[in-house]
């Protein structure tokens, strides 16, 4: 791993897919025609050309796309298969089905399969469940308790108007690491970020949160968006959750909808010109380093860390 005089970046949220092998129903839906195509690990290559504080992109966490325990071995074996791609890939977030009596063991079963060191995390889609209180069924406390006693952690994807269910997650399960993805979807293009500043301090509160600087510009203005429509939700997060919780995500490649990787990459440049060397390594690399092990990981298998 090639470590620039900066240090290295990792893009704490980005994805691959092959529709012609596990289709990817969400695709279909108006709008996604640019990204409607294969994207694997070389094609972010190619994408992530710019630096980020002087920072070249070294490690990754895969992140699912849809409810499949068949996508989830994929990503596994991808990051054992291919422990010299640059980037490389350091976690995945997977999926299993958190409502299922069996999910402990289909836990042990992919962790012990074909790439299962590199499983961190899992994660559902709760922005599609209508259910309000979704997380809180008996079912699915029921999983999460197989996955915080697995030692493994859960990305949080949900829309602005599901915070309530995340901030009683937060308190009924305080010791299971928390990341909220894509800074919970604030309502860029919509221009009202008041109710969802509110939702994000009091989910701050937890101090077993942690948050995604990721996924932004595809809630702005797709073609409109700039740095200044950015910067206030960059500042709420900010000062809500501090520099050592919050972790840089491209949400590769849904956002070349809105861009791509490295007009994001310009814009957290940006962003973090006011922050001490010290906050922009944790954003950059450190927060994510230590919440999903990467450090550990790579340190064991004969690796260099990321950061």
């Amino acid at each position: 791993m090639r470590l620039g005089p900066a240090g290295g970046l990792v893009d704490a949220h980005h994805h691959v897919w092959n529709p012609d092998r596990l289709p990817q129903p969400w695709l279909d839906e108006p709008g996604h025609e640019p990204i409607r195509r294969t994207f694997g690990m070389s094609d972010l290559h190619v994408a992530a050309t710019r630096a980020i504080a002087g920072r070249r992109l070294e490690c990754t966490v895969v992140v699912q796309c849809v409810a499949s325990v068949t996508e989830t071995r994929e990503l596994l074996a991808l990051a054992d298969t291919d422990p010299d791609t640059d980037p490389e890939i350091g976690a995945v977030v997977g999926w299993a089905d958190l409502t299922s009596p069996a999910v402990g063991e289909v836990l042990d079963d992919l962790s012990s399969g074909p790439g299962g060191r590199y499983l961190r995390a899992l994660r559902h889609l709760v922005q599609d469940e209508p259910d309000p209180q979704w997380l809180q069924r008996p079912s699915v406390e029921r999983g999460l308790r197989a996955v915080q006693e697995r030692g493994l952690a859960y990305d949080v994807l949900i829309r602005s108007h599901q915070f309530d269910q995340v901030v009683r997650l937060a308190e009924r399960f305080p010791g299971l690491p928390l990341v909220l993805d894509h800074a919970g979807k604030p309502p860029i293009a919509q221009g009202e970020l008041s109710t969802w500043a509110a939702d994000v301090r009091r989910l701050a509160a937890y101090p077993q949160v942690r948050c995604k600087v990721s996924g932004l510009v595809t809630e702005a203005d797709h073609r409109t968006w700039a740095t200044d429509g950015i910067r206030p939700v960059w500042e709420v997060l900010l000062a809500a959750f501090g520099p050592d919780r919050l972790m840089f995500g491209s949400d590769w490649p849904v956002c070349v909808l809105a861009g791509g990787w490295d007009r994001w990459a310009t814009t957290v440049d940006e962003l973090l010109d006011d922050c001490s060397p010290a906050e922009t390594s944790a954003v950059l690399a450190g927060t994510a380093t230590n919440f999903y092990r990467l450090k550990a990981a790579l340190e064991r298998d004969g690796g260099t860390p990321c950061s």
